[in-house]
């Protein structure tokens, strides 16, 4: 008997399964639907919260951003979540983790009350969105009228 020797070529193929595979595209979905729920709940909880015009305002940003940060938040959510201009929605996600990161939390502390770890989980995550696309478990694939670049 002859020893079991993977070849190079057996091992690009397994790789080139493994990354086309269903796995892949239940990994892409998992991730943009977490935080799809997660910026969906959050910018609906700003929404019904009186007292997040004033916590802006306190932070020096215009209340007139109040608006436009409760959309972002809970329309790129439901974009996310139903598989749609996924990269857009991302970006704009990342540029609100970037916001919270260095003009909210202010860099402070990693760890613990006021820490930013949430933020930076998000940030990445929505990076990871913005490289991968939406994967082929969305409207977007599904649908295909929306350009490839946008997805």
């Amino acid at each position: 008997m002859e020893p079991f020797i993977i070849s190079s070529k057996a091992e690009c193929n397994m790789e080139a399964n493994i990354k086309e595979g269903k796995l892949n595209d239940l990994t892409n979905l998992g991730i943009r639907l977490t935080v799809g729920v997660i910026f969906l709940v959050h910018g609906l909880g700003k929404l019904e919260n009186p007292g997040f015009g004033g916590f802006l305002d306190s932070l020096g940003i215009p209340m007139g951003l109040m608006i436009p940060i409760i959309l972002a938040e809970s329309v790129c959510g439901v974009m996310l979540i139903i598989g749609v201009l996924n990269r857009i929605s991302a970006s704009i996600l990342s540029i609100i983790m970037l916001g919270a990161i260095f003009h909210v939390k202010k860099v402070g502390n990693l760890l613990g009350q006021g820490g930013y770890e949430l933020d930076l989980i998000l940030l990445a995550a929505n990076l990871s969105i913005i490289t991968m696309g939406p994967g082929k478990i969305s409207m977007a694939h599904i649908v295909k009228i929306i350009p490839r670049f946008l997805h």
